[in-house]
């Protein structure tokens, strides 16, 4: 997916804002942050805490105040773990803000609704810095994680877009060996919980959604369906691989996904390759951004039932669809959504016993 480039600052201003940070990393914390007032204090709240994050050592010496969240995925964990008012700004969405978090989002600034400039970042005055993607925190993205660091802001990217097995310098959003799992998801719940120093509501957020997936797939049994997970674009589709948050998603349902054998994480894959495979369920991606063509499910949907090369699918003839949001295709807290919504699809289309 395309990114926006931005443009270096000038020498004096990044050695303003890098003052800036300073000062406010000593100044003490705000309303629901731990402060950093004396080394004492820090000690006492259990600082600094380091994490071993994507190759990199992450050392926070206080709990963060003022963090900048640059994917909607990360957002939605620091949202979900109370932590609304530590947000300097949340940037890159693809979809409307979870369910149950839109009053905790509505004070949170938006920097962009894809990617910031690095300008724009700095400006929120960033205290900490995370991501969901190496893409975002790299070269080509808002910036590369050196390029925070030297500025003295601790950066975090989620461990599923650098798990083991992950390539992600392969072409496209890169592939994976080893599929991923839901306990990489709750590892990033726990790191980002202990760098905010709220490991309680990590730990009950991991078991709520531990939960929720032994409810959702309770009993199903759909060993016999083939799914087919397209993310956007009709012309050349993304369409899911083994081993990504959709490859998590059919695991936990014991399903099949017609593009098991490719490792890309979101291949595109020629239409006529698709009616050979000829899915039971196509999952479909809801998203209200405006990047690809056929963006929102209405419009995939659109294109499958007129389309020569797809209309005669028999998901399609059968209307057999499930729509999920992007960020639930996403490896990310809605993955777990993402089971929920497939099992409880398959259950409607008669497909789960």
């Amino acid at each position: 997916m395309p990114v926006l480039r931005t443009t270096p600052r000038s020498a004096a201003f990044l050695l303003t804002t890098a003052l800036l940070l300073t000062a406010c990393s000593t100044a003490g914390g705000t309303s629901g942050g731990k402060g950093t007032a004396s080394d004492g204090a820090s000690a006492a709240t259990g600082y600094p805490v380091t994490l071993r994050n994507c190759g990199h050592d992450v050392t926070l010496t206080s709990a963060p105040a003022h963090a900048v969240s640059l994917n909607q995925g990360s957002t939605e964990i620091l949202l979900s773990l109370g932590l609304a008012d530590r947000l300097a700004g949340t940037a890159t969405w693809t979809d409307p803000v979870m369910k149950g978090l839109e009053k905790a989002n509505a004070g949170v600034p938006r920097l962009a609704d894809n990617n910031p400039s690095f300008e724009k970042v700095l400006d929120a005055g960033p205290d900490f810095v995370t991501a969901s993607f190496v893409s975002t925190l790299g070269t080509g993205g808002v910036a590369t994680r050196e390029q925070f660091e030297k500025l003295g802001v601790p950066t975090y990217v989620s461990p599923s877009d650098c798990a083991a097995g992950k390539d992600n310098d392969s072409g496209g959003d890169g592939s994976r060996s080893t599929p991923l799992t839901l306990g990489t998801v709750y590892g990033e719940i726990t790191d980002l919980a202990r760098a905010f120093g709220v490991e309680e509501r990590g730990d009950e957020l991991v078991g709520e959604l531990k939960d929720r997936v032994r409810e959702a797939t309770d009993g199903l049994d759909a060993s016999g369906v083939s799914l087919m997970y397209w993310f956007a674009n009709s012309q050349s589709p993304y369409l899911a691989g083994c081993c990504g948050a959709p490859g998590a998603i059919t695991r936990a349902l014991g399903a099949k996904n017609v593009f098991s054998d490719t490792h890309d994480e979101w291949p595109q894959i020629n239409w006529e390759t698709v009616a050979d495979r000829d899915p039971d369920v196509i999952v479909l991606g809801d998203l209200t951004r405006k990047s690809q063509t056929a963006e929102t499910a209405e419009a995939k949907i659109e294109f499958l039932e007129t389309n020569p090369a797809t209309r005669n699918l028999t998901a399609v003839k059968k209307k057999r669809y499930v729509l999920l949001s992007g960020q639930a295709m996403n490896p990310s807290i809605r993955t777990v959504e993402g089971i929920e919504q497939v099992a409880a699809g398959l259950r409607d289309l008669g497909l789960g016993k």
